[in-house]
């Protein structure tokens, strides 16, 4: 079954508002759940950005910094063709500036310093590591997990990432969730690549007709998932996606209530 919503045409050009939904997500028929980890178990740990800022004079609040990370996320997926990884550092300075450009700073800051900032900061950041920087836990998904556990779905982390996912799972105490942890920089392909996606299939002998895929990025996440035949569900928890053809949700807890688990 297809879904169309209508949309309308102020003038030339593409029609607008016209999403088109693939059949709705078979939630009763799911056994298995592959999750992204940043943005959708774990978040950035904004104080980093904004140390990094108040070190150049700027500051800016914590709460304006994660609603400008979730704006970027439309923007460095669109760009992913372009950059043709996640994980290049390169990917990286483009994810700070897109940030940066959306978030209120005082003093302001003009565009061309925004390219300066996010391009000094990268390197402070990177030093950090991946486990320090994505060591937020996202409000709620410890919960979540036990919950999806509790109703005998099988987890799988599948992220592109530099190797440190199980370690970063590990430390914020998440790892015992988890039946297998599938880092690309460990088996050699990214998303959107489905060989990701195939091999997790293949490593905990799941079906892709009953399994789901969530993530925070359409174009790696949602097209990377469908090519593999593994159903897809987008993290949107500002609505900064109305017209992507895949289904949504705020959050794990969202998805939980989906799955009638939680009322």
């Amino acid at each position: 079954m297809v879904v169309i919503l209508a949309g309308w045409c102020d003038g030339p050009g593409p029609i607008k508002g016209i999403v088109v939904l693939k059949s709705p997500l078979p939630y009763s028929q799911l056994k298995t759940l592959f999750l992204d980890a940043g943005n959708t178990i774990v978040a950035m740990e904004l104080n980093y950005i904004a140390s990094a800022l108040k070190t150049e004079g700027v500051t800016c609040n914590l709460s304006d910094l994660r609603r400008a990370e979730a704006a970027a996320r439309p923007v460095v997926s669109a760009a992913l063709p372009r950059l043709r990884s996640t994980e290049s550092i390169d990917s990286f300075e483009f994810y700070i500036r897109e940030m940066l450009l959306r978030t209120q700073m005082t003093p302001t800051v003009g565009e061309e310093e925004v390219v300066t900032l996010a391009h000094n900061m990268v390197p402070l950041l990177d030093r950090i590591g991946r486990v320090k920087f994505w060591s937020s836990i996202i409000p709620g998904t410890r919960e979540a997990l036990n919950a999806f556990r509790a109703r005998g779905l099988q987890l799988v982390v599948v992220s592109n990432s530099d190797g440190t996912v199980d370690e970063l799972l590990r430390d914020v105490g998440l790892r015992e969730f988890f039946d297998a942890v599938i880092d690309s920089h460990v088996v050699g392909y990214e998303k959107p690549d489905p060989k990701i996606f195939l091999h997790a299939l293949e490593v905990v002998g799941a079906g892709a007709e009953t399994t789901l895929h969530v993530g925070d990025l359409y174009e790696a996440d949602v097209v990377g998932a469908r090519a593999a035949g593994v159903h897809a569900l987008l993290l949107d928890p500002y609505n900064d996606w109305p017209s992507v053809d895949c289904e949504r949700a705020v959050d794990l807890k969202e998805l939980l209530r989906r799955l009638g688990g939680e009322d």
